[in-house]
């Protein structure tokens, strides 16, 4: 484990605890806790894949597409610290199998909804149950294997578990939706945890922390009124321009974080210790999780779309050519742990952050309309950037906290990365549409043509100019797709352009606070 001052003395008396070191209980535990991994990174790419059909089938505007999107990480990030603190009070397996059950279940119920209304509230009860899974998993992790060496390497495999789940998730969700219906790919949560749930419970050792304070409710309260109006109203800027309203919901939020953070440093148990974000090397880590997550989820919310409805490629062809990029993320998330033994970890982070900016270049001052090579290029650098960052960063967080702590950790961790996502949809996904909306001026020969509403429809969404194209006759079908490429051209360059900004911000903080981090064993 890469280790920081403050948890020397913490790492000490935990190697001189009797371990099962070597055991293959440990390592059949680290297997089953990989099919909840999966399942989160399969269902958040598959569905991303399955969005055009979804549009198509169920008629969503622009807005109820993008909360189809963002209601389960929404939920998700609201309750992952509530749920982490829970779990090292109740115990973790308990609340990874509960977890487990309920999000099979809803997975399942939410497979069938009839209306966009539906399949929106399916997903935010899918993000109370997906609280329950993640941090469930990194903290377990922490406390099957107290050597530092083994430690490192499972969570390498953690992590190249969302990875490997990503690049599975466009080629078993696009050949569901080709050949069943996009609902496939949420009913696939239910054999996938049939494994966890009948093995869990006699492989997977429980853990939780040894003096837990109580829950406190209304932390829990306070920490959601945090997160629903920051992104609501983040939404509302980005879909309709500033407003008094909006900014007052996103007041709303600020302020309720104010209040969050006072409560929590007055309490004796806090839900969230806010003692762990003094900690340099933890608060950096948690800070490049942010916002790589941020950027990448934003551009492959972009990509989907571009393969499938610019590139007139099916959703399991579109998965399959992004299978080498995400396959890299795996790749470099293992061929980092040993790397760490030579090279400080801060500088492994502050390249991968950097190799993510080179990617989103690409993507900012390239040319899209000659094909999708270029795209995916850039997808395979990001990718690289990304596997790597995101692998030591979380081995920074896990390392710079003592492991009664660790569910509290993991879901901060966890928190960071579901904040991440979702802000990478809800901001770059909702400036790309916000600039596809406002940049679509139809020509006027084809308006004039067009029946009453579809000028509306083409101007929603991308899919729905797409699916307006089909009906029409040459020219007009032509004029319609090359004005709707130019308009969603538009939102890419500029949601590119602030991703690059960022990661490169984000490669110079990590190479500056990091740099005295020692390598791996030191």
């Amino acid at each position: 484990m890469i280790t920081t001052a403050s948890t020397r003395k913490d790492q000490a008396a935990e190697a001189a605890t009797p371990t099962s070191a070597g055991s293959w209980r440990d390592w059949l535990a680290l297997g089953l806790l990989m099919f909840p991994v999966l399942l989160v990174a399969v269902d958040n790419t598959a569905l991303t894949f399955a969005l055009p059909e979804i549009a198509r089938s169920l008629q969503t505007t622009g807005v109820q597409l993008l909360w189809i999107v963002d209601a389960y990480p929404l939920v998700l990030a609201a309750l992952l610290v509530a749920m982490g603190s829970l779990g090292d009070r109740i115990g973790r397996r308990r609340l990874l199998l509960t977890g487990s059950l309920g999000f099979a279940a809803v997975s399942a119920a939410t497979a069938f909804a009839p209306t966009a209304e539906w399949l929106i509230a399916g997903r935010a009860g899918l993000g109370f149950f997906g609280a329950m899974l993640m941090p469930s998993t990194l903290s377990l992790i922490r406390n099957i294997f107290p050597d530092p060496n083994r430690r490192r390497l499972a969570v390498a495999i953690w992590a190249a578990g969302f990875s490997g789940g990503a690049a599975l998730g466009p080629i078993f969700g696009g050949w569901l939706v080709e050949h069943f219906w996009w609902g496939a790919v949420l009913l696939v949560a239910v054999p996938i945890m049939l494994p966890l749930l009948a093995l869990g419970p006699f492989f997977i050792p429980e853990s939780r922390d040894p003096r837990p304070g109580r829950v406190d409710l209304v932390s829990i309260v306070l920490s959601m009124l945090v997160m629903v109006p920051v992104v609501y109203g983040i939404k509302e800027i980005a879909t309709a321009g500033f407003s008094l309203k909006a900014v007052a919901i996103i007041a709303l939020g600020l302020a309720m974080g104010w209040v969050f953070v006072r409560r929590q440093r007055t309490l004796a148990a806090p839900l969230l210790d806010m003692g762990l974000f003094s900690d340099r090397v933890f608060s950096t880590a948690i800070t490049a999780n942010v916002l790589a997550l941020f950027s990448f989820n934003g551009f492959i919310f972009f990509l989907a779309q571009h393969l499938q409805l610019l590139e007139g490629m099916s959703p399991s062809a579109s998965g399959v050519a992004m299978i080498p990029a995400l396959l890299a993320t795996v790749a470099a998330g293992l061929l980092v742990v040993p790397l760490v033994r030579k090279v400080r970890p801060g500088f492994v982070v502050a390249g991968g952050l950097s190799l993510s900016a080179a990617g989103y270049a690409l993507v900012a001052f390239g040319d899209h309309s000659a094909g999708p090579a270029l795209l995916l290029a850039a997808l395979l650098v990001l990718a690289l950037g990304v596997g790597a960052a995101e692998t030591i960063s979380n081995d920074l967080i896990l390392g710079s906290v003592p492991a009664a702590k660790s569910g509290a950790a993991a879901a901060i961790s966890e928190t960071g990365y579901e904040v991440g996502s979702l802000l990478g949809t809800a901001v770059l996904g909702s400036i790309l549409t916000a600039s596809y909306q406002r940049n679509l001026v139809l020509p006027e020969g084809v308006a004039s043509s067009l029946p009453q509403g579809a000028t509306h429809q083409a101007g929603e969404t991308l899919a729905g100019a797409v699916e307006l194209a089909a009906t029409l006759q040459a020219p007009a079908a032509g004029e319609l797709l090359a004005t709707a490429r130019a308009a969603f051209d538009s939102g890419v360059h500029i949601t590119a352009t602030i991703a690059l900004v960022l990661m490169a911000l984000t490669a110079v903080l990590a190479g500056t606070v990091l740099r005295k981090v020692p390598r791996a064993g030191k």
